[in-house]
């Protein structure tokens, strides 16, 4: 069976970036949740961790793409794993070195005190997520994306050497099957953040990108497919997956669905595809990775604002979220265009991409 990118679907999705943007605010709302008390969006700040898991069937769907796209290419390893290292690691050591030498007033303890919480050796190896020990918070969103370079480690010689698709899906399967029986399991070695019991979504993702690359479906019938997923993984996380060890599965299934919908209905005129391709969420989606990496210390950085606000009750909370967001959106957008945008200006350098979305 070939592989190969269909013919409707183009490079460059940007109701993708859009999707990012959802992600990313929903996290962002979920540490704001103790300010939100009382108001109609707590509830749904609750669910905001769940964005999380769209970023993994995102990224999933993504480098997945990639990879297919590349594999029979001169340089598939140097160029996939130099991306990755200019996309991810300039803004991840920025934060480490700001936070660890500020260590007083981010972690509230000496720098050496502070860097005894988590071994070297784990971020630099990306395996924080790893150990029973408890991040500081300005660097706990590092636990996703350790697991996102340790699943691509694995995932990226698996593409070029399963040459099959049937066995890369009979590897995602697997992961997708146990992930949720893991959890359901509580093994006592396993950290809540581990690897192992947070696959569904990066699975997902990935066997999208292998789906939409070797069925050969048409666009309706991708669509249907997807919005079958959404509804199906929605009603299953309300109810049976609620609560559960099958709960992160639903969302995958949720927001697979979600994912390939947008990409097989890419470029149409309604407004929900418009509010994904430009506006707010498509600029909070270019902005999402800075955003979410260094928003838990921007909120830290200012906290003498939370503690003045306590005083006025919850107009005092509505305040302190409002803040919140401006700033850490005006970090994260000085980050971007001032640091990340020029920084993976030098993919050139790397062989040409398979286009903006995908890289």
């Amino acid at each position: 069976m070939p592989v190969g990118r269909p013919n409707w679907l183009p490079s460059y999705i940007p109701e993708l970036q859009g999707l990012r943007g959802i992600a990313v605010l929903a996290v962002v709302l979920y540490h704001c949740h103790p300010r939100l008390a009382g108001t109609w969006l707590y509830g749904a700040s609750l669910w905001g961790w769940a964005g999380v898991n769209l970023f993994f069937v995102l990224s999933g769907f993504l480098i997945t793409s990639i990879l297919l796209q590349s594999r029979g290419k001169p340089h598939y390893f140097r160029n996939f794993y130099g991306r990755r290292v200019l996309r991810i690691w300039p803004v991840y050591v920025l934060v480490l070195v700001v936070v660890y030498l500020e260590a007083p007033w981010f972690i509230g303890s000496p720098i050496g005190v502070a860097i005894r919480t988590a071994p070297w050796f784990a971020y630099i190896f990306f395996v924080q997520n790893l150990f029973h020990l408890t991040l500081p918070p300005a660097v706990g969103p590092t636990w996703s994306l350790a697991i996102e370079e340790q699943y691509y480690f694995v995932w990226a010689p698996a593409v070029r050497i399963l040459t099959r698709p049937w066995m890369l899906a009979s590897a995602l399967g697997a992961a997708l099957v146990a992930s949720p029986l893991l959890r359901h399991a509580n093994l006592r070695w396993m950290t809540p953040t581990h690897t192992l019991i947070h696959l569904d979504g990066i699975a997902c993702g990935s066997l999208l990108a292998l789906g939409l690359y070797t069925l050969g479906l048409n666009r309706r019938v991708w669509l249907a497919v997807g919005l079958s997923g959404l509804t199906v993984g929605l009603l299953a996380a309300g109810t049976v997956a609620g609560g559960t060890a099958f709960l992160d599965s639903a969302l995958a299934l949720a927001f697979g669905g979600a994912v390939l919908a947008a990409i097989a209905s890419t470029g149409a005129r309604n407004p929900l595809h418009v509010a994904l391709r430009r506006g707010p969420l498509a600029f909070y989606g270019r902005i999402s990775y800075g955003l979410y990496m260094i928003h838990i210390a921007v909120f830290i950085f200012f906290g003498w604002f939370d503690a003045h606000m306590d005083h006025y009750g919850m107009a005092g909370d509505l305040a302190v979220v409002g803040f919140r967001l401006a700033v850490s959106t005006l970090a994260a957008a000085a980050l971007w265009y001032g640091f990340e945008s020029r920084i993976l200006k030098w993919k050139r350098f790397l062989g040409a991409g398979p286009g903006p979305e995908l890289s």
